[in-house]
């Protein structure tokens, strides 16, 4: 079992930043590939951003790229999502999940534990 707590979420403005964090428990971290997923209102949950177990690689949804920056401390047991030029289309739900699988990701289906999601929200 493992558990994922978020953090960080808020509202900011257009072209602002926001840093989520999610502390993970219940299983030897280091191991497992990390990601982080989003969910606006009325839409699919979707990918946003996976790290590897070392956090040597990383993979990013287009959306994201050049703007979001995901990073592990496996020694805090903690994800990071740093979130800057932040658009009001970035408003979502975002969560953290595990993979417990092999490889990196962005298949929402591939990942085994969610945490409950914090909310970011950006104004225009």
């Amino acid at each position: 079992q493992v558990q994922l707590v978020e953090s960080g979420g808020g509202l900011v403005q257009d072209g602002g930043s926001l840093r989520l964090s999610c502390a993970a428990s219940g299983r030897t971290f280091r191991n497992y590939a990390m990601g982080w997923f989003r969910q606006a209102p009325g839409r699919e949950r979707e990918f946003v951003a996976a790290i590897n177990w070392s956090g040597g690689r990383t993979l990013y949804a287009d959306s994201v790229k050049g703007r979001f920056t995901i990073a592990r401390d496996n020694a805090k047991n903690t994800v990071y999502l740093q979130m800057n030029s932040l658009k009001p289309e970035d408003s979502a739900v975002y969560y953290c999940a595990v993979d417990l699988g092999i490889g990196l990701v962005a298949t929402t289906s591939e990942y085994d534990y969610w945490g409950q999601g914090t909310q970011v929200t950006v104004s225009s």
